[in-house]
């Protein structure tokens, strides 16, 4: 007589605790992805790097994708939990991010799949920011200490609509969400410079997610060139702006590395690839436009801090889940 298996309450706790965070993995991956085709041809890579690791990304968010369907399914507490969590809460539009993501990549491959995907995409990303934001003003209450730069995913999100966007034609849609990323990115920004300021300092676990006050500013550039900045084209004074905000943060943040390197790993490292993936794509992008030979020199060292940043996050992350540190209670 065959044994039924038994599912052991281990199995059933790494499952129930397979974060919504793990999403971040595929939104530095596609910032790579992009980094990598941005630097194409200013290199000579050519097309098969950015393809490789395209291939990568949307395996990765295929597998993220099965895990946390499967915990919904058999644990839906604790998805519910996660989205009652005032952090966790944040981290629900890397989904729709990481579908625009792709769905840029995707541009030069396919673009009626890059249309699907775009338009999937910025549904989910509509419907999340507007859940996410009624969550904030809702009638939870919320404590100075839950308040951290991870809040700015969703406006994030609604600034990478356009980058693909606008390329498809459909450009009141793209300024439609482009208008009110900016809007989200102003607002927040006021509110987590108080937070650090005048509060007490960021948790070990959230120390990393400083970094992301780079990705606004610098996707903002990218959007705002998508739209606004015909063929031949030099950068505007917004753009500049913008560009040199994203500049202005990233000096800020690397003042802060060495001690955030020393903290002990968790997945909000990840919240280190995909802001200088923007900046590398940014700065990319005004070489080109600009013919700025020191630019094009600036975006290759970044492209090579992304590549290191990414394949010690991808190492540290297999080695985490081979020791069962990832997947654990809080």
């Amino acid at each position: 007589m065959t044994e039924t298996p038994i599912v052991t309450p281990h199995r059933e706790s790494r499952l129930a605790h397979f974060p919504i965070t793990f999403y971040a993995t595929t939104m530095g991956l596609g910032g790579l992805t992009l980094a990598l085709r941005a630097g194409a041809a200013p290199l000579g890579l050519g097309p098969l790097p950015y393809q490789i690791t395209l291939a990568l990304t949307v395996g990765v968010f295929v597998l993220i994708s099965a895990f946390y369907l499967s915990k919904a399914a058999m644990h839906w507490q604790h998805v519910h939990a996660e989205w009652h969590h005032p952090i966790r809460l944040s981290f629900f539009p890397t989904i729709s991010v990481s579908m625009l993501l792709m769905s840029i990549g995707l541009m030069t491959v396919s673009k009626p799949a890059a249309l699907a995907l775009w338009g999937v995409g910025t549904a989910l990303q509509g419907v999340l920011t507007l859940a996410v934001v009624t969550n904030w003003i809702g009638t939870r209450s919320f404590q100075h200490g839950h308040l951290n730069p991870a809040w700015f995913i969703p406006a994030v999100g609604n600034v990478i609509v356009p980058v693909a966007g606008a390329g498809l034609g459909f450009n009141e849609i793209s300024w439609l969400f482009f208008s009110a990323g900016m809007m989200f990115w102003v607002i927040l920004l006021t509110l987590v410079f108080n937070r650090l300021v005048f509060h007490d300092p960021l948790p070990g676990r959230l120390q990393p997610t400083l970094v992301i006050m780079i990705a606004p500013p610098a996707v903002a550039f990218i959007a705002w060139v998508r739209l606004t900045l015909g063929e031949g084209a030099q950068v505007d004074a917004m753009g500049h702006v913008l560009l040199s905000l994203a500049y202005v943060f990233a000096a800020l943040v690397a003042v802060q590395l060495p001690r955030i390197l020393r903290l002990p790993f968790a997945m909000s490292f990840w919240a280190l690839s995909f802001p200088i993936a923007a900046l590398t794509i940014a700065t990319f992008l005004y070489a080109e436009l600009d013919g700025s030979q020191l630019h094009l020199w600036m975006a290759e060292g970044f492209l090579g801090l992304l590549v290191v940043v990414i394949a010690g996050l991808v190492g540290r992350t297999l080695l985490g889940i081979a020791r069962g540190e990832i997947c654990q209670p809080e």
